[in-house]
């Protein structure tokens, strides 16, 4: 932990939150938990790493990381295009099986406007630092057509 014992400036002010559940949870129509996040080869929004052949060649579509336990609930196998919506939006990107985001949630990394996860995040504040809740919603996948789905944007 950086900053034990005091801040450099000494302006470092800590304060204790309290536990507040998240804006939406899942239910019956989205049962599902959607996290979002960044990707190693994509970090922030990707700007400027999707413009990297090499970058693109590691990581070069869409996809929604779903626990396989999940994935085999809905009926729906490795490597399919999937619909994931929510309250807000859908997007249609490929499905990778992966033990990461749990049973019951689904991951998928904000770097894509193909398949621009935020669509599907809510925007409701926090009400102490104002930052939106892009981090945690309920949505519901299906399999969708890849007519619909999302390709890589040439650059």
């Amino acid at each position: 932990m950086l900053f034990t014992e005091a801040f450099p400036s000494g302006r470092g002010k800590m304060v204790a939150a309290e536990f507040a559940p998240p804006a939406e949870l899942p239910d019956d129509e989205y049962p599902i938990i959607l996290t979002t996040g960044r990707l190693l080869e994509h970090w922030h929004t990707g700007t400027m790493t999707r413009r990297s052949a090499a970058l693109g060649a590691i990581e070069p579509e869409p996809y929604a990381s779903v626990h396989p336990e999940t994935l085999q609930s809905l009926g729906i196998a490795d490597g399919e295009w999937v619909s994931v919506s929510s309250r807000r939006g859908s997007i249609s990107l490929r499905v990778r099986a992966s033990k990461a985001p749990g049973i019951g949630a689904v991951f998928i990394p904000f770097c894509w406007r193909e398949a621009a996860a935020n669509v599907l995040t809510s925007d409701k504040l926090d009400p102490y630092g104002k930052i939106p809740e892009f981090k945690f919603c309920a949505v519901r996948i299906e399999r969708a057509d890849p007519e619909d789905a999302a390709a890589p944007a040439a650059e």
